[in-house]
This record gives C-alpha cells, structure tokens and sequence, in this order.
C-alpha cells in the first residue's frame, strides 16, 4: 500500500506546508444561532478549514472576557488566525447588564469595525454577538450597520443564540442549532477540549 500523500506535500517524510494564500474575493455573511450545542464550534471549523486554505482569521469574542477556553490556548500557534476577547470579570446577569458589561460589548463592536476596515483579515468571526444584541448589550441597528459596510471580500460569520429576525434576513447562510438531547441531562458535566 502506497505512502498517502498530501495535496499540499511535496515530500510525504515531512510535514504539510499550508497552501499559500489564496485571493478570496466573494465573502458573505454566516449566523450560527439556536439552542443547540455547536454554534461556535461551527463557526471555529470554518477558521480550521479557512487557514488551510492560507485564508487569514481574525475571532473577536463577546462577553468572554475572563472564561477558560480551549481555543484561547492556540492564540499565536496557528498561522493567519487571531482571537481577542471582549467582556467583563465574573457573571452577566442578563436581565440587568452592568455598565461595564455594556462598555465592554461596544469595543468588541468598535474593534470589529477597525478589523474590517484594516483589510487584514479575509473572514472576521463575531462570537456570542447575537446574546449581546439580545441582552440589550448592542443595538440590532449597529450590527446591521457592521453588515451592511462589511468589505465585499471578507466572510462575516456572528454566533450566538437568539439571532435577530433582522440579522437572520440579512445573512446570506444561516444554520440554526436545535437542541436535541445532550449529555448534561444525565449529569455528564462540560469536559475541557469537547466543551471549552
């Protein structure tokens, strides 16, 4: 049986090289949304697939400003792909944001619109920004705004539960994650690299 040999490989002894960057010319706008497990899980497996391809990521995460997870840990180890996380410290109660939960949705908001006008980035990941709309962090009419002047050849995916009925009709895909069954119903607790 034959040695598998990588698209990208020129010699199967060595490592892949990453194919080189690829001009990327017909972004769209993705929402991951629903109460299903898989959302930003979702929209991280496109960054994979995208840095693969020599696609530049750029993730801007809301209100996890202080949480523990696995994705943080790659920051700086995967080339072409940036995280920055937005939040404040401890617990939102979501019925009454605290001023800083408030400030601290709006730079994510501001720096997602310098990343976009940058040009530095060919897809630009907004996690969690449908709870801050629906938590009264942002204004729907603002993240429209951030649609509607998104670059023509950057991808725009936003995550998060609750999407907007106006965010939903302004995405060209939108894949709703439905709640099904999952393990916490048998007292199956989060598990580090499965579910942070």
């Amino acid at each position: 049986m034959g040695t598998f040999k990588h698209p990208f490989q020129e010699d199967p002894e060595k490592p892949p090289v990453l194919q080189p960057p690829q001009p990327f010319t017909q972004g769209l706008v993705e929402v991951y949304t629903g109460d299903g497990k898989g959302k930003t899980t979702a929209a991280f497996g496109v960054a994979l697939r995208a840095i693969g391809r020599g696609l530049r990521v750029h993730a801007i995460l809301f209100m996890k400003g202080d949480a523990d997870y696995g994705e943080f840990a790659v920051d700086g180890l995967l080339p072409n792909f940036t995280i920055e996380r937005f939040g404040a410290p401890g617990l939102m109660d979501m019925n009454n944001p605290r001023p800083e939960d408030i400030a601290e949705a709006r730079r994510a908001l501001a720096r997602a619109r310098e990343v976009l006008e940058s040009g530095t980035c060919d897809i630009l990941i907004l996690d969690e920004i449908n709870v801050a709309v629906s938590w009264k962090l942002l204004s729907v009419d603002d993240v429209l705004d951030l649609i509607a002047k998104k670059p023509a050849n950057v991808e725009l995916i936003l995550t998060g539960r609750y999407a907007h009925p106006k965010v939903v009709e302004a995405a060209d895909l939108v894949t709703m994650m439905r709640h099904i069954k999952h393990p916490y119903e048998k007292g199956v607790l989060a598990r580090a690299g499965i579910d942070y």
